[in-house]
């Protein structure tokens, strides 16, 4: 069974042997891929082994009160938050338990947030935020230190309060594309594929061109890999960098604007294949320029990665065990630079025998994270090329979909260039949506960022940030 899924509906239980079911499997190696509850007052939880999936629902409880699970598995932590602000279930002994983006009821405002605090003398606090230079969405990060050595670190997002999920459960959902591939602008096509396979499988159809699907997936990891590469180069002083990998960057996302008139692969996808093929003129031309890119960046990228002082900055700065990765549920680049063997084209894969194996780094720093970001550009290079030797350009590239499944889970999940993206819906029986829930890895890996500055010096947070590049607004859905 190849992703996307439909799975079978599970039958709701009993509260109490819900979590003791939760705990079994768990208990045997399996981890979450997601947490939530419904509008239905249903709760389900979906975990993954490998390639197996499983899934498991309960009613809410009566008292509005369960187990929690995240003092044995923090990886539930930031789920059972979720459950606590939007349904007021209550989970009971989790170990820090608040909202997550402050939309509990009564008076309660953003700025009424109570971060934690230490009332030693010895111990300072520094807020950044949440208003940033640039045009990035509002966030606010609070430091405490001990001088330049920062303790602890908490990340409060959700300024915006988006309600992205709603909307995309209402009207027709063969139309709301355009709403999915907004969900993060860096993010278009990663988004944009879920909602479109997801939306594929509940309407009974296999999408068409998933050789150009693949293709426009692996230019926006590389376009965004380039650009944070540029952007550690900067904090590091090393210029030279800083420009030759923004010039790189614009050229891929310049090839994308050619095929689909978007450098960011607006309008290029659709629920049932693409708007816009490649044509055998247009193919010819982006290998070549991407033969070219590839050169480029391997002269690059060796120059920086051997220059002394760029390494003595990102060596050992900003570290995420391997085992902090795990326990979190971390995911894509923000695992695998911690040594963590995952990744959805190897465990979910789309094509069938895809036989796609990742890179892993095993330092967990901000170099691991760097470095490891260079080795994919190369992989994803590689498979693109791959994928337009194999192109034909006689398939067609749109598949009407069928009628929508009722009463059905839908669940895809794609690799995009920050980690794995789950879109998952339930239809009704009338061919809309009963819900609709999306999973940015932004907001399990924002944990991961809070973690790799304790024992940091707070003047690193800037390349130990980039390192990472989370999304704000994949955390405010």
């Amino acid at each position: 069974m190849k992703n996307p899924y439909l799975l079978q509906y599970p039958e709701p239980q009993e509260t109490g042997s819900f979590i003791q079911e939760l705990h079994k499997v768990l208990k045997q190696g399996y981890l979450p891929l997601h947490y939530f509850g419904t509008p239905e007052d249903l709760l389900y939880a979906l975990l993954f082994k490998g390639d197996e999936i499983l899934a498991f629902c309960a009613p809410f409880p009566a008292e509005r009160v369960l187990p929690s699970l995240a003092n044995l598995y923090p990886a539930f932590g930031i789920f059972e938050r979720l459950l606590y602000e939007e349904y007021g279930i209550k989970p009971e002994g989790h170990p820090w338990l608040k909202a997550v983006r402050n939309f509990l009821p009564g008076d309660s405002k953003h700025e009424d947030y109570e971060f934690f605090r230490s009332d030693s003398p010895e111990l300072h606090e520094v807020g950044v935020g949440p208003v940033h230079a640039g045009v990035i969405e509002p966030g606010h990060f609070r430091f405490i230190c001990k001088g330049e050595i920062v303790h602890h670190l908490e990340i409060q997002l959700g300024y915006q309060h988006r309600g992205v999920e709603k909307l995309l459960a209402q009207g027709d959902p063969l139309l709301q594309y355009p709403l999915a591939e907004a969900i993060a602008g860096d993010t278009v096509i990663g988004h944009g594929l879920a909602h479109a396979l997801m939306l594929e499988k509940l309407h009974d159809r296999e999408g068409a061109a998933t050789k150009i699907r693949n293709i426009a997936l692996e230019m926006e990891r590389i376009a965004m890999h380039l650009a944070d590469l540029s952007a550690l180069a900067a904090d590091v002083a090393y210029i030279m960098g800083q420009n030759l990998f923004a010039a790189l960057r614009t050229t891929v996302i310049n090839s994308s604007l050619a095929i689909c008139g978007s450098r960011f692969g607006k309008r290029w996808l659709r629920p049932g294949g693409v708007n816009y093929g490649i044509s055998p003129d247009q193919a010819d031309t982006l290998k070549k320029t991407l033969l070219t890119v590839k050169q480029q960046v391997i002269d690059s990228c060796e120059a920086m990665f051997g220059n002394l002082s760029v390494i003595t900055r990102l060596m050992d700065t900003g570290v995420l065990k391997y085992e902090d990765a795990i326990a979190l549920g971390t995911s894509g680049l923000t695992a695998r630079a911690s040594g963590v063997l995952v990744d959805c084209r190897m465990n979910f894969p789309i094509e069938e025998e895809s036989g796609f194996l990742p890179y892993i780094e095993g330092g967990g720093d901000v170099y691991s994270r760097a470095y490891l970001r260079y080795r994919e550009i190369i992989q994803s290079l590689d498979f693109i090329i791959e994928d337009l030797e194999l192109l034909d350009f006689q398939a067609p590239l749109y598949t009407a979909p069928g009628k929508m499944v009722p009463n059905a889970i839908s669940l895809a999940m794609v690799e995009g260039w920050r980690g794995r993206i789950l879109h998952i819906a339930k239809s009704c029986a009338d061919g809309t949506l009963n819900w609709y829930k999306v999973l940015d890895p932004s907001l399990v890996n924002w944990q991961g960022l809070a973690l790799a500055m304790r024992e940091t010096a707070i003047s690193d947070f800037p390349i130990c940030n980039k390192s990472f590049d989370l999304s704000y607004c994949g955390s405010d859905l």
